[in-house]
């Protein structure tokens, strides 16, 4: 009459289902600093001073005479007056 029936086995599905775990994985970033000295010429400004004494006749003639007339002359001063007699 009836006889057993054999079940029919079909393959497995699988249904999965993911969970994450976390872990650290450390990343490297190597950051060099340069310092540089960069060098520049800026001028600087020197100033010599000069000192001269000149013997200036102090009477009452219209040209230089004495000891600096030389000097006084090379700078085109011929026919200095005494501002204080004139």
């Amino acid at each position: 009459m009836h006889s057993c029936v054999r079940p029919i086995c079909c393959p497995p599905q699988y249904c999965v289902q993911d969970f994450y775990t976390q872990r650290f994985v450390p990343v490297i970033h190597p950051i060099v600093t340069i310092n540089r000295q960069n060098i520049i010429d800026v001028p600087q400004h020197i100033y010599q001073r000069a000192e001269r004494t000149v013997v200036v006749n102090q009477g009452f003639q219209g040209q230089v005479q004495g000891q600096g007339a030389d000097f006084l002359a090379a700078q085109g001063t011929q026919g200095f007056t005494n501002r204080l007699f004139r």
